[in-house]
Parts: C-alpha cells; structure tokens; sequence
C-alpha cells in the first residue's frame, strides 16, 4: 500500500474512494466536497441515524459518479479530540474500503489543525490494514484484498514518512509477536536481531551461554537451563556522530513460558508466545530508530530464554548471583521475566546509559489492576515519567503510572536467605515486581517500567487492532524519543 500526500481540492478528486473525517458539528455542510456530491451526501445524512459520533461510519455508494465510494467517520465532538480519534477513523475507512475492493483512497478531514493529525491518519491506514495470515494455505479472497494507494489530503511528506515507520515498525513487532514459539526461540531472535542491525546498519552483538557464563548472567542461564535452544543476550546499537546522550530499551525476550516447574495450568499457558513482546518491541524500535536521524546513541538489550521444565530447570529455593553480585531466592519459577531482566538491567546499566526504559509482559497482577487495555508504568524519576505519560496519551496507547514508594510493601521482596525473592505474593505483584527490578538499575540512571502484561495481546478486534499481538509500546517509545529531540535547546 503506497501513502501520498494529496494538496489539490477534495472537490476535484476522482477514484474509487473518499473518506471524510466529520466531527458532530460538521454535518451541515459537504460543499468542500463538490457540489455533485455534496447534495447527495446531505440527502443521505438526513435519511439516516448518522450523528458523527466516535467510531461510526456512513457508507454512501455512488457508481455514476467522479467517485464510487462515499465514507463518512465520526469523529465525536470536536471539543474533545484526541489524535486516536484520527487513527481509529482511518482504521474504519482501511477496513471498509477493503471490504468494498477499492483500489484508491482520498482521506479528507474538515478538522485537520491539530499538531500530528496528518501523521496519525498516516498511523491508523497502515494499522488498519494489518493481518496476520502467512501460515494459511487456503487464502480468502476478499481478506487479502490490497489498496493500493492511500491519498492524505494536507499531509506534508514528513507526516507521510515518520507516520509510515511508526506504524510499519508497530506491525513488524505484531508479526513477530505472534510467531509460535517452535518459530522464534532465543536463537532465531537473535538470528532477527542481526538482520535488523544489517539492513540498517547498526552494531549488533550476541552472546551465546558460554560467553554468558563468563559474565554471570546466572538468572538468564538459570530461566533457560531446561529448553534444548540455550538462551542469549543480545545487545543493538544506534551510534549517531555526535550523540548528545545515551539511552538504553530494555525487553524482556520469553520466547514462550511454561511457568517451568511451577507450570502453567492449560488455559494460562495459551498466548505464551507473546512473553516475548517487550523484546520484539526492542527490535522494532531499533528497526524504526536506523530510520529516524536521531541524536541519540540509542541501546537495545533483549535477554532470550525458553522457561521450560526439564532436569535442568531452575528450582523452588534455588540461590542464584546475578550479573550485579546480588542473590536471589527463587520463590516460584513462573516468576522468571524479572530474573532474566535483573542480568540484562545490570548488564545495561554498566555502559552508564542516561535513562532506561524496560518493556515487559511481567505480571498478571497489573492486568488484574488496570485491565487488559492499559500498562502500568512505574519510575524513578518525576520528569521522565511525566513526559512519557504526556506522549501515551498522544499515541493513544493508555498507560497508568502505579507507585513504588511503599516500603512495607518493598519488605516482601526481601528474603531471608539471599538479597531478594523473586516473587512476593498475590498483593501488590505488579508493584513489587517493579520494586525487584529496580534494584538491579545502576545509582543515578533513570529508570522506568512498562508492564505490558495484558496490553500485548487482544482478544476482540477494535480499532486498528485484530485479534492477536498488538506490538503495543512502540509508538509511544519512538514518539517519546522524537518529542525528546524537539524539546532540546537550540544548539545541544
């Protein structure tokens, strides 16, 4: 599907299809659209219930005419416009005009002063139009229909651009994501790794258990000790000349979890190729980072491991030192994302990034807290918090900040015969979960943590969503960076 910018008059347009934006105060008047629509499309408003409210459509066909297909999208009232809404209705306009075989697409949008709206109707098209069907040998006809061209009207090239990688880099992670786990296992993620770091030129190292050994990355070794395909640590590097700061991505790679010994009742264990998430969400904004022009040295840490059980699974009460020195008593063995995430926390914070942030499909307790449409954030500092926040809700990607700074709360993760436990009860698991994490962040770096668990995966289609993966967190991280970079003093 190819996206263009579109700068003639919506009026003169002619193709197979034209979608307009419309608030819930809009419907008065279509004049932009030409004259020989423009009635028609009133006649047709006033026949039917069609209020603009969010996330509706109106479908008017009009064979005989300069175009054949007529989509209106609410929008809701325009008081209360969030980007998302653009991205959700161009979503709704990919979706329908698939369905009705169009070929070309003219999105038009009345209300188009809002700072980012071209680039989220560029967002929600791509979104809109992903599925997952390569391991189908019977192919449906009408599901695999393609538009072929996309025309944003008042879309400037860079909207076109940065709007195309976001989301291109958002259903890169959805592939990957959904790929079972007899597809991608700590090996072959690597083997991703590094033809993401070729093609886009970027240091890429991976260490296999031998070298992991040597480094005493005991926990990652320890979480992947039972599968047949040993575990890896893998380390990506965006190296602008010039870099004006550091930052580290962190994700945690389970390319599937059992629950090890402490295993999985049946109904638990399915969508467990999808621990993987926080990692793929790392490959696709190193992916999408090659392509921006940063001016940020921008690191990306995935540890890859299989927790299966087996002779050599780790163990109830088992000890184990971790990169840093510091001991954990293993509790629970289903408890491993935070395990494998200490070593690659210890492991990033020695190249003394400014910040880290980590992505990790870590606790049922957070999807329990926030349901399954928001990821609980927690942080050390004030200010990265604040503006990660502020641009979640820019991407539409909901985020809730949760607390760390109970520290009754922080005694249940100490143990009394190692440093920490890895697991600290049913109450508060998200929030000591972050609370063990944190002690394996380097003194002075910022730090914050994205519990995707949840948000990673959908049962329902909504949105630009289907069924399946989600690559939830991408958007937001590489916004974030980009927001960064505009805030930046002039001449830093």
């Amino acid at each position: 599907m190819d996206i263009k910018a579109y700068m003639g008059s919506a009026s003169e347009w002619s193709g197979d299809a034209l979608a307009v934006f419309v608030s819930e105060e809009d419907l008065g008047d279509f004049r932009f659209l030409g004259e020989d629509i423009a009635n028609l499309i009133s006649w047709r408003v006033s026949e039917s219930s069609f209020k603009a409210q969010k996330d509706t459509t109106l479908w008017t066909c009009l064979f005989d005419k300069r175009v054949k297909h007529v989509f209106l999208v609410g929008l809701g009232k325009e008081s209360q416009f969030q980007l998302d809404d653009f991205r959700r209705a161009a979503a709704l306009v990919v979706k329908q005009a698939t369905k009705e075989r169009c070929r070309d697409v003219l999105m038009v949008s009345a209300r188009d002063n809002l700072r980012g709206v071209h680039q989220a109707m560029v967002e929600g098209a791509v979104l809109g139009s992903y599925k997952f069907s390569k391991y189908k040998t019977k192919k449906d006809n009408g599901n695999e229909w393609e538009i072929e061209r996309i025309y944003v009207k008042g879309s400037g090239e860079s909207d076109i651009k940065e709007g195309t990688v976001f989301a291109e880099s958002q259903n890169f992670v959805r592939d990957l994501v959904n790929e079972p786990g007899n597809v991608i296992n700590p090996v072959s993620l690597a083997e991703k790794a590094k033809k993401i770091g070729e093609e886009g030129n970027l240091e890429v190292y991976v260490y296999d258990e031998n070298q992991l050994k040597e480094m005493g990355m005991m926990g990652l070794l320890s979480v992947g000790g039972a599968s047949k395909t040993p575990p890896r640590l893998i380390h990506m590097i965006y190296k602008p000349q010039n870099p004006v700061e550091k930052i580290a991505f962190v994700g945690k790679g389970i390319t599937f979890d059992s629950g090890g010994l402490n295993i999985k009742p049946s109904d638990f264990m399915r969508t467990m190729k999808g621990d993987k998430a926080g990692a793929c969400n790392v490959l696709g904004l190193m992916r999408a980072i090659a392509k921006m022009d940063l001016p940020f040295e921008v690191h990306g840490f995935i540890g890859a491991a299989e927790n299966m059980p087996g002779g050599g699974a780790y163990r109830p009460d088992d000890i184990i030192r971790l990169r840093n020195g510091k001991t954990v008593e293993i509790d629970n063995t289903d408890a491993e994302g935070r395990v494998t995430l200490a070593d690659v926390l210890s492991y990033a914070s020695e190249q003394n990034p400014s910040c880290i942030i980590d992505m990790a499909t870590l606790t049922g307790a957070c999807a329990v807290a926030l349901g399954e449409y928001t990821a609980g954030v927690f942080a050390n500092d004030d200010e990265l918090v604040s503006d990660f926040l502020a641009t979640a809700k820019e991407t539409g990607e909901r985020m809730w900040q949760l607390p760390i700074d109970d520290e009754r709360l922080r005694k249940k993760i100490k143990s009394p015969v190692a440093d920490v436990v890895n697991s600290a009860g049913r109450y508060g698991g998200a929030i000591t979960a972050a609370m063990f994490l944190q002690e394996f962040v380097g003194e002075g770096i910022k730090w914050l943590h994205v519990d995707m668990a949840g948000t990673d995966n959908t049962k329902e289609e909504y949105g630009y969503y289907i069924k399946g993966a989600t690559g939830f967190g991408v958007r937001t991280c590489l916004a974030w960076l980009r927001e960064k970079e505009r805030k930046r003093p002039a001449g830093l």
